[in-house]
C-alpha cells in the first residue's frame, strides 16, 4: 500500500488542533517523521527537543481548525 503522506501530515495537524492553546501550543505525540514534515512545510516550530509541546505558526494555526472543521465537524442538517 502507497501511503500518502500529505494527507497523513493534514490530519496529524488537524489533531493537533485539539490539544491547541492560547500561547499556540499544542502537544507533540505524533509520528516523528510526520512531525518534521510539518516543520519544513511551515506550519509548526522545529519540534526536537525536551518539550512535550510544539508551537505552530500563524499559518499552521489557521490550516489546522480549517482542517479540523473539514475532517470532524457534523454537517447540519
Amino acid at each position: 500500500m502507497e501511503i500518502d503522506e500529505d494527507r497523513i501530515d493534514d490530519a496529524v495537524l488537524a489533531l493537533l488542533n485539539l490539544t491547541l492553546d492560547r500561547d499556540g501550543r499544542a502537544w507533540k505525540g505524533f509520528q516523528w517523521e510526520a512531525m518534521n514534515r510539518l516543520h519544513t512545510k511551515g506550519m509548526i516550530g522545529n519540534p526536537v527537543g525536551k518539550s512535550k509541546s510544539v508551537v505552530l505558526t500563524d499559518e499552521g494555526i489557521e490550516r489546522s481548525e480549517k482542517l479540523f472543521r473539514e475532517m470532524f465537524a457534523r454537517s447540519s442538517r
